[in-house]
């Protein structure tokens, strides 16, 4: 059986965003893919502050009886909701602008202003460009996704 991630991805998360938003929380991605002997469906949402166990499973009891019903799926897979984590890999340009003010680590495929590693504070996302405040300067770098080999949240204090 041919399999379109993608499409599965873009259709589950058309159906349970609106949800998630009622329920308080941020879609931050949907993925589906192969692990293990099973495909796994993971919905990755957060909330102001973090997301606990407890919303974890109430998430998860609310959408597992909607994705049966709407029967997106075709064959038998595991449901998985979880946070996007501390030091969560940013690899799409909506990744950005969900975490605008929080701290980042980025690898650039060439250098930008002669620096091929930036760690500073996602200050904007326009048209495809980051805006970072370099944590040690202050300089705001205006990076485009493009450019990004790399990037994930860093942890505040480390």
């Amino acid at each position: 059986m041919e399999i379109n991630r993608e499409e599965i991805e873009s259709k589950v998360k058309e159906l349970v965003e609106p949800i998630i938003r009622g329920m308080g929380f941020r879609l931050f991605d949907v993925e589906f893919k192969p692990e293990g002997r099973g495909w796994v469906l993971r919905i990755i949402a957060d909330k102001e502050g973090g997301i606990t166990i407890k919303d974890c499973e109430n998430i998860s009891r609310k959408l597992s009886a909607l994705l049966d019903v709407e029967d997106l799926i075709p064959f038998s897979y595991m449901l998985e909701i979880t946070s996007p984590g501390l030091t969560r890999p940013l690899t799409k340009v909506e990744h950005y602008d969900f975490f605008k003010g929080r701290l980042a680590k980025l690898i650039l495929k060439e250098p930008i202003e002669g620096k091929r590693e930036v760690v500073g504070y996602i200050e904007d996302v326009r048209n495809g460009i980051i805006d970072i405040r370099e944590k040690a300067s202050g300089n705001i770098l205006h990076i485009p996704f493009t450019a990004i080999a790399k990037g994930r949240l860093e942890i505040e204090g480390w």
